[in-house]
Order: structure tokens, then C-alpha cells, then sequence
């Protein structure tokens, strides 16, 4: 083996996966002319898009830059790189000869926020796209999914571990059933109707499936949510403060888009004696159940205890709405609502919440 290929060994073991499935089919393939480490705007190095034919004719792209394609960098010698490769399978025309240029676009873009945020996708994720996962689309998938793909196990390669991410295009109320259930509970009670986790910008919410629905309704009451985390980029703490005739209540405050799912969380998550974090870049909240409500506050860091009462009454009364929530049964605790105000890539506000 000459020194080019040993160096090159993570991208051969990518490519060795994908000819065990295509054979001698030669993928379109897109690289980056200016590497990300000089200067470039894509991160990755490059995508394949394959031609699948069952369970019908859709495209199967494969990312290359999220593990170690050449020599081993990394400290970790389990994992190569950040540990996965991103695939995406996407609805194909019989007569398509090449893959739509929004799709290369959106793995670039998932590369972009792994490589600026250092937050890494595993199975079981998920991701608002806050909009159409196609700009130009009329599309009601507005979010995004990540389970392990069906047809390709996870490998060990010279650089380390590698596993094969499927990204899933998915809607509104999708992303709200796996948030408060299970992502990949959610995909395998869909798999009929989404075979391979094919995306397909056309369809129609799987909910409107009556299985599907009371899947997700009997796997909430049964399982609670598997979301522990909960990131929340309106996250606001004000603790309580003494007064002349009292103690005024301490004050969370969050943005209304994220307020109706920390609503139904509450039951998810409290009810069944599973701590729910709310994270955001400048402050971390905790909530569980207790006998009686409490607070305790470090650097940064909140714990608030909630009677079974104050779960029940919070996660009914809280809504995507502007305004103060005061508990009956929660005295020293109020939950603020302000507007979230959704922007574009370029900043300006196209809607509001709230």
C-alpha cells in the first residue's frame, strides 16, 4: 500500500461501505476546492449521491469530513473525528441524472453549525429548521431527524469508529411527537409509511396515519419523553428578592416559541421522575419532581423543585403566549413569556411568536 493511500484510509473505508451497496456504480460527487482549514466555506471535503433503486428510486448521499479522511489528528482513539458521517436519502424522478443542489447545500450547512458550535448529532436527535429544509420548496417538512441508517452499520476504520447518521426531513408536528416521545421510537413506528426514511419535500404529516398517532400517544404515556435536554435561546433566571412585607417570587423567563413543548414536557419528563434540562448559551435550568417546591441557584445554574401539583398546573396553563404565568400552587415562582422573533439567514424577522 503506497504512502497516499494509508494516509487517505478513512476515505476508503467510507467508500468500501457505500460499494458494498452500489457495486460499480460510479456516484455524482462533489468536492471543496479550497479546504475548510484554508479558508474555505465548506467544511466538508466532499458528498457522493448515489442512485437507489428500492424501495423506489431516491438519491443516498454520504458526507466526507466529519470523521478523519487521512492521517489521525484527534486525541480519541476510539472515534475518528467527530465520529459519524451524515447520509440523506431524498425522493428521486426515474429520469433525474443529478442530485438538487439544496440538498448538498443542507449537509454543507449541518457541517457549518457541527464545526463553528462543536455540538455533534447522534442518533436520536433532532433540529428545527425554524422553515422549509428547501428555501424554494413548498414544503410542510420543516425540521430535521437523525437515526442510524438502515443500510449502513457502523464501521472501525484505522482513524477510529464511524457511524452512518441518516438525516430525516420531518414537520412541525413530527419534531413535537418525537420531542415529547422518542425520535427513533417515533421512525420505526413510521417505517411503513417512511420506508428507509426516504424524504420526500410533497408529503403529508405521518400523523394524520391513525396508527402512527396512536403510537405516539400510547408510547407518551407509556415511556414519558427520552428529550433530558431542552435548549431554549430565550432562557432568562431572576432570583426572588426580599421586600418591606414579603419576598417577591423569582422569575424564569423563556421565548414563546419554545414555551408550549417545555409545556407538555413538564408531564413527559416530571411525571415520570425524569429530570427535563433547559439549556441555553448563558445558563442551565433543572427541573424535577418533589414533595414540595423549591430552588436552589449556583453560577449559571438553577434547580427548581416543582410539586406534582405545580407540574400539572404549569404544563396546563403555560402557553406560546406573551405574559406572566403566577402558580397557585407554586408561590415563590413565576414563568415569563416573551415574543420569539424568527429570523432568516440574513437577520431579518419573518415571523413572530407570541
Amino acid at each position: 500500500m503506497s504512502e497516499e493511500e494509508v494516509q487517505a484510509s478513512g476515505w476508503d473505508a467510507i467508500d468500501e461501505q457505500m460499494n458494498r451497496l452500489y457495486g460499480e456504480q460510479e456516484p455524482k460527487h462533489y468536492g471543496t476546492l479550497i479546504p475548510y482549514g484554508l479558508g474555505g466555506k465548506d467544511p466538508l471535503r466532499g458528498i457522493s449521491a448515489y442512485k437507489a433503486k428500492e424501495p423506489y428510486p431516491h438519491w443516498h448521499f454520504v458526507t466526507y469530513g466529519f470523521s478523519e479522511l487521512y492521517e489521525k489528528e484527534s486525541n480519541d482513539p476510539d472515534y475518528s473525528g467527530y465520529g459519524f458521517e451524515l447520509t440523506f436519502r431524498l425522493i428521486r424522478n426515474a429520469d433525474e441524472e443529478e442530485p438538487p443542489a439544496w440538498a448538498l447545500n443542507l449537509l454543507q450547512n449541518m457541517a457549518r453549525y457541527v464545526f463553528s458550535s462543536g455540538n455533534i448529532f447522534a442518533s436520536g436527535h433532532y433540529l428545527d429548521a425554524n422553515g422549509p429544509i428547501c428555501l424554494e420548496a413548498d414544503s410542510k417538512l420543516t425540521a430535521l431527524a437523525f437515526t442510524d441508517d438502515p443500510e449502513l452499520p457502523a464501521i472501525d476504520t484505522p482513524n477510529g469508529r464511524v457511524e452512518f447518521l441518516q438525516m430525516v426531513g420531518i414537520t412541525a408536528d413530527e419534531l413535537e411527537a418525537m420531542t415529547t416521545w422518542n425520535t427513533n421510537a417515533f421512525l420505526h413506528a413510521a417505517q411503513e409509511e417512511l420506508p428507509y426514511y426516504i424524504t420526500d419535500l410533497l408529503r403529508d404529516s405521518l400523523l394524520e396515519v391513525p396508527g402512527i398517532q396512536n403510537a405516539v400517544r400510547e408510547g407518551i404515556e407509556r415511556d414519558g419523553s427520552s428529550t433530558g435536554f431542552f435548549y431554549v435561546d430565550q432562557l432568562e433566571w431572576e432570583p426572588g428578592k426580599s421586600r418591606l412585607f414579603g419576598k417577591a417570587p423569582a422569575i424564569l423567563t423563556m421565548g414563546a416559541k419554545q414555551a408550549e413543548m417545555v409545556a407538555r414536557l413538564l408531564s413527559a419528563r416530571l411525571l415520570k421522575r425524569k429530570e427535563l434540562a433547559l439549556i441555553s448559551q448563558k445558563l442551565q435550568v433543572i427541573l424535577e419532581l418533589a414533595e414540595e417546591t423549591g430552588l436552589s441557584e449556583g453560577d449559571k445554574f438553577v434547580r427548581i423543585s416543582l410539586s406534582e401539583a405545580a407540574v400539572r398546573e404549569l404544563s396546563a396553563t403555560l402557553q406560546p403566549m406573551e405574559g406572566e404565568y403566577k402558580l397557585s400552587s407554586a408561590k415563590g415562582l413565576i414563568v415569563r413569556v416573551n415574543k420569539t422573533y424568527i429570523k432568516d439567514q440574513d437577520g431579518q424577522v419573518v415571523d413572530t411568536v407570541g
